[in-house]
């Protein structure tokens, strides 16, 4: 049966994934990197309850609790769980992840006022960078890269050159449906190829299992799908939801959260539109027309 309980891969001999199956709606996946004396966590959790369980997996490791965390976007799966670790811990991120935390507050309880999120304080970075920032732990180089609007316009991709491991936060989700309401279309492909080019062995998605660089091949896929589609509809002056529901999924149709199409069409509608990369969407209206995708079913949190 497929595994339902968070579990870790050892990536290296520092290096862990922590996987949440089945990389649904806010089942994130995290990591870390210890030498044994200092440890560095990379993203939380979801809810209060999920991020001690994380905890407690870094003690199991036998490696310290973590003096670093870094968030690799602002998104709540991703960071909620910030304040289990702070103040022992120092919150990382790129200027924008801390802004949009802030703004963002408690969004998810508003989203899924019915999930039990625990006792949950925003913790945002408080030391930020704007393009690039390298980070040691002992021997091991831990590099933060920013690649511009992509899943958010704070995104950071976490990069491990010398143990061949890249944490790629939600630029890439395998086995789920990419999710690009809050960032960009074209900045996604760039961010694909940046990705590339950092020649990583391991590959730890946003949500769902650790994969290889194949894992950019699929999401490309997927995107050159979302981009023709949205010109044909674009043209044709259809809604991104009309556009949406007459669509073919074709091989994606069996990934996670399939209605995240028609969100994906507001924002290669914007960019077609001539609006910057990262403006803001009516998230209500994105919502809602992902609900309509859902069979009228609101799209539900899985933490």
């Amino acid at each position: 049966m497929p595994a339902t309980d968070p579990y870790t891969v050892r990536l290296a001999p520092e290096v862990y994934a922590y996987v949440q199956p089945d990389g649904g709606w806010c089942l994130n996946n995290a990591g870390f990197v210890s030498d044994g004396r200092s440890t560095l966590l990379i993203d939380t959790a979801a809810t209060e309850r999920r991020a001690r369980a994380l905890r407690e997996t870094v003690l199991a490791a036998g490696v310290p609790l973590p003096r670093t965390v870094v968030n690799t976007h602002h998104h709540g799966d991703h960071t909620y769980g910030n304040a289990v670790f702070a103040p022992e811990a120092v919150v990382i991120g790129h200027d924008a992840c801390r802004s949009e935390q802030f703004a963002a507050g408690h969004q998810l309880h508003l989203v899924w006022p019915r999930t039990d999120f625990g006792d949950i304080t925003i913790t945002a970075p408080t030391v930020t960078y704007a393009d690039r920032l390298t980070v040691h732990v002992g021997d091991t180089e831990v590099r933060l890269i920013h690649p511009g609007p992509a899943h958010t316009i704070g995104d950071s991709i976490v990069h491990l050159p010398e143990r061949s491991v890249v944490f790629t936060g939600d630029l890439v989700f395998r086995g789920g449906t990419p999710f690009l309401a809050m960032g960009s279309l074209r900045g996604s492909l760039r961010a694909l190829e940046l990705l590339r080019s950092l020649d990583a062995t391991h590959v730890v998605p946003g949500h769902g299992p650790v994969g290889d660089p194949a894992v950019y091949d699929e999401t490309e896929r997927y995107l050159r799908y979302v981009e023709e589609l949205a010109d044909a509809g674009h043209a044709k002056g259809l809604t991104p939801l009309e556009a949406a529901r007459a669509a073919d999924l074709g091989e994606f149709a069996g990934w996670r959260e399939s209605e995240r199409l028609v969100a994906n069409l507001h924002r290669a509608y914007a960019e077609l539109d001539g609006l910057p990369e990262g403006s803001p969407l009516d998230v209500a209206t994105v919502f809602a027309d992902m609900t309509a995708m859902n069979g009228g079913v609101p799209v539900a949190c899985h933490a």
